[in-house]
């Protein structure tokens, strides 16, 4: 494995088909988005998605933005940003994965650290909070109750 601007390079795929699958991983609009958008929606909410945000130094995309409340709604695959319940960890070039997780968790602190210091309320949603009903209106009236809080300050 060699190094590119202090990061590890994954080596090649094993086969095509895995390369064809992590190709076709999106960025955003993944089905939790789009599910956990609906679900604010058809409470009342009204926001603005895939945001940037400007930070001190550099910005961040939100996956929910409430720009005039500065609530930040962020929701994570358990895969990539090591759910602590279905996190799992690949057993193929399992240095690279290693490596990986720890700079996606490292970005999402800091990410979280650099929005609350300028003023921002940050939420996170997992994505198997999205899968389940009940979890899923959990999530939503935390958010709801972030954006009313904020509202009323």
């Amino acid at each position: 494995m060699t190094e590119r601007n202090n990061h590890p390079v994954a080596p090649p795929a094993s086969d095509e088909g895995t390369r064809r699958s992590m190709m076709s991983n999106r960025r955003t609009d993944t089905k939790p988005e789009i599910a956990f958008r609906s679900m604010l929606h058809r409470s009342g909410l009204r926001f603005r998605k895939d945001r940037y945000v400007k930070l001190e130094t550099r910005g961040v995309k939100v996956d929910v933005v409430f720009p005039t409340q500065r609530v930040a709604v962020f929701i994570d695959g358990c895969f990539w940003h090591r759910c602590p319940e279905h996190g799992t960890m690949p057993t193929r070039n399992y240095e690279y994965w290693l490596a990986k997780f720890r700079r996606n968790m490292d970005r999402d602190a800091a990410n979280n650290e650099n929005l609350r210091r300028i003023g921002w309320r940050v939420l996170r949603v997992w994505e198997h909070e999205v899968k389940d009903d009940e979890l899923a209106q959990y999530a939503v009236d935390r958010v709801k109750t972030a954006v009313r809080l904020v509202a009323r300050s």
